[in-house]
């Protein structure tokens, strides 16, 4: 575990319990967090549990005035959902964060079929803010179609839909439902990563970085995992601090930044 001498050095992981290490940290010291926590215990985070609303006061503390905290969450939904994201979304609020957006994480090639309902393909990205983002750097896609032709008008009084001459351009911004296919080769191509039991895509946090903070900027994840936010905040020229009570875990995510930086040499 962290000793009480150790500095918070950038650009480093380390095993630690996630409260306490935040517990270290300078407050309004972090420009991004992105993470997913261990949720309705679906999954044996070998066997470590989680302080929700410790962990979410002490992210507050730690966020900058204008930094962002997204949590990529979801619900148990065997015998009925448990709604465990909306609670978690109104406790960030009581507490001062303010509820910036509230986008979905689509899964392309979701397995999990229900007997008695439409299959489950999502979880719930909260984007939390102190006031307002610093930083908002738009993702775009290409338009189906492009140039200029006849567009609807504001309707008046009358109904009728009227037409002027508009253009369509070539690239429109994002809406915020975001679809990734999950598995090897979707979510990444580190086999490695796989050793932990709920690895999120890499272009989902490659994303959320772009979208929330700049070059140099401060990315944590105090539930980091198999490593992939300080992955991608790597790539992405972002300073990353990454933390996780598993020694196991962290192990996995020092072989990962070692592979990428292994590829960024060649």
């Amino acid at each position: 575990m962290i000793n009480m001498a150790t500095s918070l050095n950038h650009n480093t992981l380390y095993v630690a319990d996630c409260v306490e290490f935040m517990k270290r940290m300078n407050p309004n010291s972090v420009d991004l967090t992105i993470t997913s926590p261990p949720y309705d215990d679906l999954r044996d985070y070998n066997g470590y549990k989680f302080d929700f609303e410790t962990i979410a006061q002490e992210l507050y503390k730690v966020t900058k005035e204008h930094g962002v905290l997204v949590w990529v969450v979801g619900d148990k939904i065997k015998g009925g959902m448990t709604l465990t994201s909306f609670r978690q979304a109104l406790f960030f609020q009581s507490i001062g964060f303010k509820m910036h957006d509230i986008m979905i994480y689509k899964k392309k090639n979701t397995p999990f079929m229900r007997s008695n309902a439409y299959t489950n393909c999502y979880e719930f990205m909260f984007v939390l803010v102190k006031d307002k983002p610093k930083t908002f750097n738009r993702l775009k896609e290409k338009t189906i179609r492009s140039g200029f032709e006849m567009l609807p008008s504001n309707k008046k009084s009358d109904g009728i839909n009227k037409k002027i001459l508009g253009e369509l351009k070539k690239e429109k911004t994002r809406t915020n439902v975001w679809e990734y296919a999950v598995g090897l080769g979707g979510t990444t191509t580190d086999k490695i990563a796989f050793k932990h039991p709920a690895v999120f895509p890499e272009k989902l946090a490659q994303d959320h970085i772009l979208s929330w903070s700049d070059e140099k900027d401060l990315v944590f994840d105090p539930m980091c995992g198999s490593g992939t936010t300080c992955k991608m905040a790597m790539l992405n020229n972002r300073n990353f601090i990454g933390c996780d009570i598993s020694k196991e875990y962290i192990e996995i995510a020092k072989q990962r930044l070692i592979l990428a930086q292994n590829k960024l040499l060649l």
